[in-house]
């Protein structure tokens, strides 16, 4: 963060002379890097709008968590403490890694719990992202924003010549609309009638005159952004949701739907004291597209004061350049290896339906006319399995299509190629109004039949309202919490324990979860397959009598006391 303060010092003379009373300093989430990771959620607030402060959810005390720092090939251990009084849950968005660490909809955080998973970083470098996925209110925790981005970096990415100073030439950009009732207090609404770009209103940034690279990400809970420059420049997308592209691609115009991110890079050689604006150009949206519904739509629930309207992003003023610009874009970036559609094994379709009724709220979808059901499995894949899923959205609307667990690559929309932006790894997928998408994808590791993962419309209330469905890789499927309450005994010790708690299986079976819980049946600490050889750490717990909770890969239970000094 030095190089920020720095930087910051050069151009503070420019941005006092250029800045207009107007806008508003974009701001930076901070930085966390290593392989330790501890996120606190608790309610928070944050100047957003003049006089009163606005009621916010919050990680470790910002409306929008820190931004984390992964090198591919390092186990991450994350340390996740709920201090909401709601039930949340925290999800690695993109990330391939084990179901039960995934932090889907069964990986429930209760109050004053901490979880704690920990994976094997395999994913390319991009930017991920983490935010709750509680079920039937994800919209809602979202939209108080909890969340934060994860940057991955790799060999392949760390080699080329791209800005890569967070902050100063690599600017990370969480676009959001928000609604503010006469109090400045959110709203929970499908739209917001405010754009904010990283939790700022009326946003701008002073930039370098040299190459910059933008991390955008669309947390709008509904919202498509059609992003572009106020001077309609030719800017490169170098990136997808997983990874770098083979090479840089010109555009003057990227549609984004809500969960999807693309990195950027813009040229601003030589456009010192020149200002521009990143623009979303959604007066060119129609209704099939959300946000191309007018001001006046006749459905209540989707009016809003940015509805088919072109409106500011960023604001940008152009500052010195630093002292090692990067000027021009490498021709080669990587080299991405997709699968053969020859090669896959098994084909599926998904069927996007409209449903109405009582139990829906206005605008409802499915996937297979079936509506999300935690206990019911339905898909079950392969382990190593390579699968090529065709989507078809026969509603009035597109649809962002996000499966979790695995980078799928885009085989065609509407029957044609995919275009050369979107020729990456992605995780979000839209999908045309009375249109289609196919995509194919390799499900490799983390065999589970306890726990799935989700494939679901990454709008948010679709998603609550139970446009979703879940899939086990490589094992039978199993309803959830329909499992063998066998005790298998436990060996734990020491008994009573003050540091450590080293955690066996009398039969050797792999410990799948482990819960410790207080007398009165509060869980205080989760851990998904849990390194018990390397001993749990209780020194936080005070001293009493309390409960180890195991289940292993079969889904048996069983119970032991010990003692916390």
């Amino acid at each position: 963060m030095q190089r920020i303060v720095r930087y910051a010092l050069l151009v503070a003379l420019f941005v006092s002379c250029k800045a207009d009373a107007q806008y508003n300093t974009l701001w930076i989430p901070d930085t966390l890097s290593g392989t330790n990771f501890n996120l606190s959620i608790k309610d928070t607030f944050r100047q957003i709008l003049p006089g009163q402060q606005t009621i916010t959810g919050g990680i470790n005390g910002s409306v929008w968590g820190p931004t984390l720092i992964f090198r591919q090939g390092d186990t991450v251990h994350m340390h996740v403490t709920n201090n909401l009084a709601d039930t949340t849950t925290i999800h690695w968005h993109g990330f391939h890694l084990p179901a039960v660490m995934d932090g889907g909809p069964h990986q429930t955080i209760p109050p004053n719990t901490t979880w704690n998973p920990y994976w094997k970083v395999t994913n390319n470098a991009a930017m991920y992202w983490y935010h709750p996925h509680m079920h039937t209110m994800t919209e809602e925790q979202i939209n108080m924003g909890l969340g934060g981005l994860i940057i991955v970096r790799d060999n392949i990415e760390s080699a080329l010549a791209l800005p890569r100073t967070y902050g100063v030439d690599d600017i990370p950009l969480i676009l959001t609309d928000r609604r503010f009732d006469a109090s400045n207090q959110l709203v929970l609404s499908h739209y917001g009638d405010t754009m904010t770009t990283n939790f700022t209103i009326h946003a701008q940034y002073t930039v370098p005159a040299q190459m910059v690279r933008f991390r955008l990400l669309n947390v709008s809970t509904e919202r498509f952004y059609n992003v572009g420059f106020s001077d309609n420049r030719t800017f490169h997308i170098i990136g997808s949701d997983g990874g770098l592209l083979d090479t840089a691609v010109g555009v003057t115009r990227y549609i984004m739907g809500p969960g999807e991110r693309i990195e950027m890079v813009a040229n601003f050689t030589g456009q010192n004291g020149q200002s521009y604006d990143i623009m979303a150009y959604n007066s060119t949206f129609t209704n099939a597209i959300p946000g191309g519904e007018p001001v006046n739509f006749p459905v209540p629930e989707f009016q809003n004061n940015l509805g088919q309207r072109d409106f500011m992003i960023l604001h940008l003023n152009v500052g010195p350049q630093t002292a090692n610009p990067v000027t021009s874009i490498p021709a080669t970036l990587t080299t991405n290896a997709f699968w053969n559609t020859a090669t896959a094994t098994v084909n599926r379709s998904l069927s996007f339906n409209t449903v109405n009724g009582p139990q829906y709220p206005p605008g409802s979808s499915l996937i297979d006319n079936t509506p999300f059901v935690m206990n019911t499995i339905n898909k079950n894949v392969d382990l190593g399995a390579t699968e090529i899923w065709t989507l078809n959205n026969t509603t009035n609307v597109a649809h962002p299509f996000h499966i979790h667990d695995v980078e799928v690559h885009i085989i065609d929309r509407n029957g044609s190629p995919a275009p050369a932006y979107e020729q990456g790894w992605k995780d979000i997928i839209w999908v045309p109004s009375n249109g289609t998408a196919k995509f194919i994808a390799k499900f490799e590791d983390y065999c589970d039949s306890l726990y799935p993962y989700m494939y679901h419309c990454h709008i948010a209330f679709h998603e609550d309202a139970g446009m979703m469905g879940q899939f086990t890789v490589g094992c039978t499927p199993m309803a959830v919490g329909e499992i063998n309450k066998t005790s298998l005994g436990l060996d734990v010790h020491p008994n009573p324990a003050e540091g450590l708690l080293y955690v066996r299986m009398k039969d050797d079976s792999r410990i799948y979860e482990l819960d410790i819980i207080d007398m009165r049946g509060k869980t205080l600490l989760k851990y998904p397959m849990p390194q018990a050889g390397k001993g749990i750490d209780i020194s936080a717990l005070a001293s009493g009598i309390y409960l180890v909770h195991v289940q292993d890969m079969q889904g048996k239970i069983s119970l032991q006391k010990f003692v916390k000094q």
